[in-house]
């Protein structure tokens, strides 16, 4: 992983003979298909994968691999639940970074992620073209790094824009 800071800011390195410990999460469809697409970055790091769905095991090559409820604002008590699972994985594995391409699983993970000092990046989703996802729009101090595949929703506090993954 190459940058761990915001546009124009120091970027920060573990020692050399340390790697930094990854969180990578997602829930599925296009959210999992742009972290996906992202994990070139994380080749140095030891990555641990958390989605919703058990059968993108195989997508991951053998890497730690998790899976949490599947949830969203229309299913209350399930969102409990997922934001339960995300806390027991950020207190086991204790990340040292955290990136979500969205949604609410990777929300509870970069909200309690930067609660126990990992660093944390968002990337929200291609498809949201007119204003930012409901969890974009809600994580976005929690990130250490905001991100925006749009240039017309950037902002100069954030989220950025740098590229697009599609």
């Amino acid at each position: 992983m190459t940058e761990l800071a915001r546009p124009g800011t120091s970027v920060v390195r573990p020692p050399k003979a340390a790697r930094y410990k990854l969180l990578a999460v997602a829930s599925g469809g296009g959210h999992w298909i742009q972290l996906l697409r992202i994990g070139p970055a994380f080749q140095d790091c030891d990555v641990t994968f958390v989605t919703t769905h058990e059968s993108y095991r195989s997508q991951v090559n053998g890497r730690r691999f998790l899976t949490v409820t599947d949830s969203n604002l229309s299913t209350k008590f399930r969102l409990l639940k997922t934001a339960a699972e995300v806390a027991w994985i950020i207190l086991t594995e204790r990340p040292d970074i955290v990136v979500s391409t969205g949604a609410a699983p990777g929300y509870f993970a970069l909200r309690l992620g930067h609660l126990m000092g990992a660093r944390t990046i968002w990337l929200d989703s291609i498809a949201n073209v007119d204003r930012l996802s409901v969890s974009g729009h809600r994580i976005g101090r929690c990130a250490d790094l905001w991100l925006t595949q749009w240039p017309d929703l950037a902002k100069a506090g954030g989220p950025y824009y740098v590229g697009s993954v599609l």
